[in-house]
């Protein structure tokens, strides 16, 4: 019998009634028996030495004196961790001297590999104490584990790369930042990134060890980003933006791609990584970017729906990253060189699961000054067709995935006043053009979506303003941080939306024929309202962008669209 046996132990279940051997055994001595017929009861037994001798067989005794009498576990503290760091880097070193003395004849190693993988897994306790990591540190074993992680037996080097996982697990991490810290830096400082990415070369992900091992790796750099953000750069430096970019460049789909695509959206949010991404592969046998390889990569999306839930998820992560791409400005060159414009039209043409998406991608590329060129292509390439009816009827959210239906009119909003804003020529006739078509129901959609928004932002605008009379009526100040998050809540609640529709309405009517201005004037004058309500919102969008005295954009905006109000304000009804 073993320590299972006895946590399985059961003693014996009395027999049914009418059992007369049961029962005896049951009532024991005639003093029990009156006890228990003069309604008393029998004292409970408050631990197993309570119990009477016979209680378990001598089997279980014999068992339960063995456990009593074992020593207590030792505490695990600082000397406990030195000295089983010792033994690990012992056996690192017997692995590495038999190696060398027995490099023809492997079996004379195996027990040495066999130990020191071992010593690997023993180490796993460590993250059980994370105030421990600086005696790791000064014990120098990260440099130990950093050579292992080239070591020649790949399991050996999985190992290691599943410790880091869990040492640098962020609940882990958290529980003391201090020394966390210290060993977060020295991953970054001692050549340990260097050392994971050139591990991932070389293992074989048709193998599962290894792509497990391969996931582990992402694990550890998706918990380097989390817990340090400003690292970003400093990992893309080291390769692992370059890494990333040749892993999703796989055609088939595994858990592998849309971690790594996962990772690639993290690291594209600051600049210095975007412009990265814009440069060219050294290496690669074709001259290839980021920006193309995110093209093809959402190529096979255009008339094909991702087959699981999971690649779908890999699909957005790879709009993301394009989308934070286009907002480094030369990036907008090469989207436009790759044919991005036809891919994102040919995806609102097909009506797939990318469609939304899509979408999305055309609202960042065609803003801003940066957009004029590629709002002239678009037009070329007859993107009017298809952006217009979407304008008309936004698509809805696909089975709760991808962006919502607001979402998605909110960058048809956005693309609009982008059209209006930057085509020029006959490019902007073209545009233009499109709201006499149909009795005007651009026009007419047009206006719908001011009021429409216009009421959503007077809801938001009433609630705040009674939060802040509750905040008034107990004490309370309405200091600036609470008027920022007042004022993120207008933007989120409709704000945003509503001022790239009312830009779009007054590029329009300075620009439009003359039975468009009549109809907008006539629809405002149909619902009781006054051209003030459409321009009062793109003043208070000019008092904003006031203050960015740096971005030439938004400056020659300000200029534009204080000339542009005035006219739509001074034009005779």
């Amino acid at each position: 019998m073993n320590v299972n046996d006895i946590l399985r132990f059961k003693t014996k279940k009395p027999g049914k009634h009418g059992d007369d051997e049961t029962a005896d055994k049951e009532l024991g001595s005639p003093a029990k028996s009156r006890k228990i017929a003069n309604g008393e009861k029998e004292p409970i037994p408050s631990s197993p030495g309570d119990l009477p001798a016979d209680f378990f067989d001598a089997e279980t005794q014999e068992i339960m004196k063995k456990i009593e009498s074992a020593p207590s576990a030792e505490p695990f503290d600082d000397t406990a961790l030195r000295k089983m760091l010792n033994a690990f880097e012992r056996k690192a070193l017997k692995n590495q001297e038999h190696r060398v003395k027995y490099s023809d004849d492997p079996a004379k190693f195996m027990d040495s590999e066999i130990e020191l993988n071992d010593a690997v897994q023993e180490l796993h306790i460590i993250a059980t104490q994370p105030d421990l990591y600086s005696v790791v540190l000064q014990m120098n074993t990260m440099q130990t584990l950093t050579q292992l992680l080239s070591h020649e037996n790949t399991d050996i080097s999985i190992a290691v790369v599943d410790l880091l996982q869990e040492l640098t697990d962020v609940d882990t991490l958290t529980e003391s930042v201090e020394d966390a810290t210290k060993l977060v830096d020295a991953i970054l400082q001692q050549q340990v990134v260097a050392s994971l990415l050139q591990n991932m070369e070389r293992l074989d992900e048709s193998v599962k060890e290894e792509a497990d091992g391969v996931h582990n790796t992402l694990s550890v750099m998706e918990n380097i980003l989390e817990f340090k953000p400003e690292s970003s750069e400093s990992l893309a430096r080291m390769g692992l933006l370059r890494w990333l970019l040749k892993r999703i460049k796989m055609k088939a789909f595994d858990v592998n791609k849309l971690y790594a695509s996962e990772i690639l959206s993290i690291l594209l949010q600051i600049k210095e990584n975007r412009k990265m991404l814009g440069e060219k592969l050294v290496g690669e046998r074709t001259d290839t970017d980021g920006i193309d390889i995110l093209l093809h990569q959402l190529a096979v999306f255009k008339r094909h729906d991702p087959g699981t839930g999971e690649e779908y998820e890999m699909m957005e992560n790879l709009f993301d990253c394009l989308c934070s791409a286009l907002m480094y400005p030369p990036n907008r060159k090469l989207f436009l060189d790759g044919e991005g414009l036809q891919l994102m039209n040919l995806m609102l043409r097909e009506k797939k699961q990318s469609r939304n998406s899509a979408i999305k991608v055309l609202d960042y590329a065609l803003s801003s000054d940066e957009g004029v060129d590629l709002c002239d292509k678009f037009i070329e390439i007859l993107g009017l067709r298809t952006i217009f009816p979407l304008f008309m009827k936004p698509p809805k959210q696909h089975k709760k995935r991808g962006p919502t239906r607001d979402e998605t009119e909110e960058y048809l909003c956005a693309i609009m006043a982008s059209l209006a804003r930057n085509s020029r020529g006959d490019k902007r006739e073209r545009f233009m053009g499109k709201f006499l078509e149909n009795d005007l129901e651009k026009v007419e959609r047009l206006m719908e979506l001011h009021f429409q928004y216009s009421d959503k932002v007077a809801q938001e605008e009433a609630n705040i303003a009674r939060e802040k009379r509750a905040l008034r009526e107990t004490g309370a100040e309405v200091d600036d941080d609470t008027e920022v998050e007042f004022d993120l809540r207008r933007l989120e609640n409709g704000l945003f939306t509503l001022q790239r529709i009312d830009i779009g309405i007054v590029e329009v009517y300075d620009d439009a024929a003359a039975e468009v201005r009549k109809r907008i004037d006539r629809i405002i004058s149909m619902r009781n309202s006054s051209r003030s309500t459409v321009t009062n919102v793109v003043k208070e969008y000019v008092k904003e962008i006031a203050d960015d005295k740096n971005d030439s954009s938004k400056q020659r905006d300000l200029k534009r669209l204080t000339l542009l109000v005035q006219r739509f304000m001074d034009s005779p009804s």
